[in-house]
């Protein structure tokens, strides 16, 4: 048996409250100490962190908190937590030992004490990167996956109009359409990413919502399909909504949130 012992700990908090685009003064880097054993018949485990994934909907969680969300805004003054992947330190639950790999929600920190693991998947598949499970193997990719395939049932043939295209989850939709046989049209908000789009990406069309001032005309391309990676407030104030049959919303990241 591991004799216990204290290690340092950096962890990156939450300053306060955050308004418009994050910056740097808005967190906190400082240090701490935590022990390298979980308390006996606690069913914690104790995660040394690999890596961490920095995803839009954690700007969501800086806010103040709101009625209606998906998940609760961050603690001021706590550390920042998100999906991450991690190894098993030490361990008082039944199916997670030491030396497992492991994503899932986790601190932004070197060492995360999870008193609950249920939302720890244990990561069976060390044939590719690690760090594949920040992206197409973890939430950007099961969102993308989950969304498309089964709440917008996409069929070969259809038009796939995707929003926020060029974004972690947006991208991932663009290719799973593609591999459906589908033709796919995307929209983001500068050149250069309509560039990625359709030059890098593989998308068959894209435009930049914000310099498109015929949306009508943007859309007459037989979309029946709509994916929408972000809100969908600024396309209904444009009356986009209207245009579009078998429209599929996909909330991403609620369903997540509840396994």
């Amino acid at each position: 048996m591991a004799t216990e012992k204290v290690v340092p700990n950096r962890q990156i908090l939450l300053k306060d409250y955050v308004s418009g685009f994050p910056k740097e003064t808005d967190m906190v880097l400082t240090s701490t100490t935590t022990s390298s054993k979980v308390p006996p018949g606690s069913g914690a485990v104790l995660l040394k962190n690999i890596y961490l994934s920095c995803d839009p909907y954690m700007r969501g969680r800086m806010s103040k908190p709101i009625s209606q969300n998906y998940a609760d805004s961050f603690v001021p003054g706590s550390v920042i937590y998100g999906y991450g992947v991690a190894k098993v330190v030490d361990s008082e639950h039944p199916d997670l030992k030491a030396g497992d790999l492991v994503w899932g929600i986790t601190g932004w920190e070197e060492f995360s004490l999870v008193s609950n693991p249920r939302r720890l998947l244990k990561i069976k598949h060390t044939d590719v990167p690690l760090s594949y499970y920040t992206g197409i193997l973890g939430m950007p990719g099961l969102t993308a996956y989950v969304g498309f395939h089964e709440i917008c049932s996409p069929k070969k043939g259809e038009t796939v109009y995707v929003s926020a295209a060029s974004g972690a989850v947006g991208q991932l939709v663009g290719q799973f359409a593609k591999l459906m046989g589908c033709y796919v049209v995307g929209s983001a908000g500068s050149k250069e990413k309509v560039d990625l789009l359709k030059n890098k990406f593989g998308f068959d069309d894209a435009f930049n919502y914000k310099e498109e001032h015929d949306l009508n005309a943007a859309l007459k391309r037989k979309v029946y399909i709509t994916y929408f990676a972000l809100s969908r407030s600024a396309f209904e104030c444009k009356g986009l909504l209207s245009l579009i049959t078998n429209t599929c919303i996909h909330s991403s990241l609620s369903w997540l949130f509840s396994i």
